[in-house]
This record gives C-alpha cells, structure tokens and sequence, in this order.
C-alpha cells in the first residue's frame, strides 16, 4: 500500500483553467436531455425545478455513491488509478488567467480575480488530502479585508461544489455547460472556500479507511487542520474576520467546527482564526426537537390532517426516548435513535406522496426533485479534472459510505456546544426557507428558542420585525445580541437556490451588525 506524508503541503492550480476548457468539455460530453424543460427565475437563472438526478435526498440524508477511499499495490488495488502517478501531485503552479464567462462580473476585473482549486493534507491523518475552490471577493471596497468565509455542504457526504455550482457560488453552470456569473454569489461580499469534507466526499480523498470519520470530533479536527494548513497558505488572509456557514446536515458540522476553533485559539494551538461567527440555514442541529416538529409542521402547512398528525404523534415518544438513551450511551444506542426517529419522517412521506421534502410547493417527479447533473457531468470530465489538479480521482457528488460512516453521529445534539460561543461574543445566525420539510424552520426555531443561555429570556421577549430587501419583505427576524433567526419567505431547503438576492443581502447584513440586532 502506498500513503503519503503527512506533513502539509497543497495542491493549488487554477480555477481559471477548468473556465477555459469548458466549450471543449461541452462539446464532448453527453448531456441528457431533461423531463422538462429547466425553469428560470426572475433574475434569468436556470433555478431548482422538478426534472432532475436524485442527488439531494444526497443534500441532508440518503446519498447513493461510494467514497474516494485508495487502496495501491495490493490485491484490493483500486483499479481507477495505475500507479502513484495518478495521484495529485504534491504543487501545481498557481496561475491567473483570462477567460470568458458569460454575464456582468460585477466588481474587479475577471483578470483580477483570485479562483483556485487544490488539496491540503491533514496532520492527523495516514493519507488524507482535503480538496476546496478559493475564491477572492469580487467586492471592490475594502477587498483586501473582506470576511472569509467557509461553506460546508451536509449530507453527511455531499460535496460542497453543489453549493458551489447551484446556489452561492461565483458561477451557474448553464445548459450547454458553459459558465455564467451568479450576481448574489457570496464572493461579492468575501473571500470564500468550499470544501469537500468529510473525507472521501467530492474530490477529497484517502489512502486508509481509518482517515474516515464517524463523528464530529473527527471531522471538526480535520476542518480545523485544514483551515490551519489555508491560512499557512494564504498569510495575507490571517487577520480578516472568518465565518462558518453552510445547510442541512451542516447543523451538526458548524457548531462542532466553531466550538474547534474557539477551543484552539483559547489554548494557542496554531494560527488564530478569527472567528466572529457562523450561519447555519435549514439545518438538522438538535434532532429531538426537530423531529418532534415534523407533524406540527405538515398539520400547519395543510399536507396531513388532524388525524393523520395525531397518528405520526404517537411515534414521537419513541423517538425521543432513544434520542436520550443515544446521548448517554452512544453507541448502538444512536443508531437505534436514527431508525426509530426516520420512522417519523418515512410515514410522514407515506402520507404526503411524491411531493418534494425541500420545498412543499413542488412535486418529485417519479424519483427524481432536483437537477444536479451538471455539476457531475462537469466535474467527471477527465479534461476538467486534469485541469484541477485531481487527475484520477472520481468525484463523489454525495457518498452514501460516509453516510453511513456517520449514523453514529446523526442524532447527537450539537446546540449543546452553542451557549459558549453565544456568551463569548460569536455570533449565531439560524436561517431557515419557509417551505422545507425535512429541516423546517418551525423545527429550528423551536429549537433555537430553547436553547439556555444568559440572553434567553430576553430572546424569547423580542419582537418579530420584518427582513426587509429593498422595498420588498423577504422575511421574518428575531434576535438579541448575538443570536438572530430568520425566516425566510419564498424559499425551500436552499435559501441561496431560491432567494439568491435575499441570501446575500441576509449575509451581507449578518456580518456587517446591521440585521437588526436589539
């Protein structure tokens, strides 16, 4: 078996390449031809219709794919890789390019821009490299001090270019595979890294399945190994203000990496992150409560009758009661807790049928809700690959292996971890698409709303008041100090997906202290 140092060292090539190469990959693969036609928005996007490739039951619970866990020279040798060679390489120069995207770039120059791709390995791992995209701000004012920003895509096992490509990134991908620029995208507003994690998601990678993570201590330790080995990287980034954000099963993630990162500037493990806060949208945080909203929500939203609320009701005793025994056993006890309490979520969906879990308004057409192809059939391209840095690695849009590796952890609670940070001054922002069911935002403002810590009563107290976008009301608002939820009007699951003008409005806002804080 063949394994790599685990010294840190990066891969970094630019971005800029895969934009140039993208009429060639265009011309080249097979693109299927939709159920339907995509529908676009107002803003001309091609959005979320219902004609799609099941990825995303993929973005918060079932993913279909295997993991990029590689095995050298032995009888198990994986047989999409011929040698060592066929690895990334340890450094690709970085290059800056010109290349055309279609649309207003908004801001700088395309020329000016920072878009790079590459893999640090992790210290604490046999032979693990994390793969991320970098992308400079847009912004023109004060770019050199912009926020930088993390993104992790949930899951557990999807690939953050999901995001990346579909909801806050600079670029949509387009119907003939070509680029165009996403006017919200959050680099308007900082400097931001997509990541491919846990390992063995996306484009990240292993030579040992013992580097793979079954909990949050494990994956929060890579991220903060990885953020550690970026601004090694990127010095000149140290000392801007750094967030966390991201959706879904990234409920669990950002609070576990936020409590890691205040924990290793308070014992001076490494470079000082400076983190100010994080943003978790539609997430899956505190499984008791969220669960036990599952029949509230679907009464309130008129999918199920009384009756049919007052029979999945009797399943939430069960589910809570394993939940405890998961949080003080571990264990057996935790998988337990996840069967019992997806029982809830299973006879949920009995009842409501085919319609879409991430936004109640649709319907999954036959087995399919959303259409993520593009961003596989882009990122399989071995012309695009090479043009990364990944070579032979297979990208795992979303793993199933890593799903299933983390079930341990799915019904732990990680609002646990929150109140410290709360007291300590990092800001927390729970936002929440009014008509997603599977983390519906009646669920995480229950949860939130719950939570103890000093400024409890007072958050309980506060006045609801419009998020205002424009003229327009985009929103519903609540906070005190540093906790603000938000929930937000017109979308499902994928705030950005769906309201990407709000979404970056509501970031921009969050980060700047003028969301309406009391």
């Amino acid at each position: 078996m063949a394994s790599f140092s685990s010294s840190s060292s990066s891969v970094v090539t630019s971005y800029v390449l895969l934009l140039l190469l993208l009429p060639l990959v265009a011309a080249s693969l097979r693109y299927p031809a939709a159920a339907t036609s995509p529908r676009k928005n107002s803003n001309g996007n091609v959005g979320g219709g219902g004609q799609a490739a099941r990825l995303i039951r993929s973005l918060n619970l079932f993913p279909k794919h295997g993991s990029n866990v590689i095995v050298l020279n032995d009888d198990e040798s994986d047989q999409r890789l011929s040698s060592i060679d066929d690895l990334p390489a340890a450094g690709i120069t970085e290059k800056k390019l010109s290349f055309n995207v279609t649309g207003g770039a908004g801001g700088e120059s395309v020329e000016e821009l920072g878009h790079y791709a590459g893999y640090y390995s992790l210290p604490r791992t046999i032979g693990a490299r994390m793969f991320y995209f970098f992308f400079e701000s847009r912004s023109s004012v004060n770019k050199s001090k912009a926020p930088v920003v993390i993104w992790l895509t949930g899951g557990p096992g999807c690939s953050s270019s999901l995001a990346l490509f579909y909801e806050n990134g600079p670029f949509h991908i387009t119907d003939s595979l070509g680029l165009q620029w996403n006017d919200y995208g959050w680099d308007q507003a900082s400097n931001i890294l997509f990541v491919d994690q846990p390992i063995g998601t996306g484009f990240s990678y292993t030579t040992s399945e013992s580097d793979i993570r079954r909990n949050e201590t494990g994956v929060s330790n890579d991220l903060y190994d990885f953020l550690q080995e970026f601004f090694k990287g990127h010095p000149q980034f140290v000392n801007n203000d750094f967030y966390v954000t991201g959706e879904s099963y990234a409920g669990h993630y950002i609070p576990a990496l936020a409590s890691r990162i205040y924990r290793g500037n308070k014992n001076n493990e490494g470079i000082h992150i400076n983190l100010k806060g994080f943003a978790i949208g539609n997430g899956l945080t505190d499984p008791e409560i969220q669960y036990r909203a599952y029949p509230e929500f679907a009464l309130a939203t008129q999918l199920i009758t009384q009756s049919d609320h007052d029979t999945l009701a009797q399943l939430v005793p069960t589910c809570q009661s394993s939940i405890k025994a998961c949080g003080s056993k571990g264990g057996k006890a935790c998988t337990d807790a996840y069967f019992n309490c997806e029982d809830i979520f299973n006879q949920l969906m009995n009842l409501v049928g085919s319609i879409n879990y991430y936004d109640v308004r649709k319907q999954c057409e036959g087995s399919l809700c959303y259409d993520f192809s593009r961003v596989e059939q882009l990122l399989s391209d071995q012309s695009v690959k090479e043009s990364i840095g990944v070579k032979g690695i297979d990208f795992v849009s979303c793993s199933d292996d890593i799903h299933q590796a983390m079930i341990g952890d799915y019904m732990l609670d990680y609002e646990l971890g929150i109140p410290e940070l709360l007291e300590n001054g990092i800001k927390v922002l729970i936002y929440a698409g009014e008509y997603d069911l599977i983390c519906n935002w009646l669920g995480n403002w229950n949860w939130v709303h719950a939570m103890k810590w000093s400024g409890q009563e007072q958050f309980d107290g506060a006045s609801t008041v419009a998020f205002m976008v424009g003229s327009a009301k985009a929103g519903e608002l609540k906070g005190y100090g540093p906790l603000h939820f938000l929930k937000v009007y017109n979308a499902g699951h994928m705030v950005p997906m769906d309201q990407p003008k709000v979404a970056l409005e509501m970031l921009q806002s969050w980060m700047q202290g003028r969301l309406g804080a009391v």
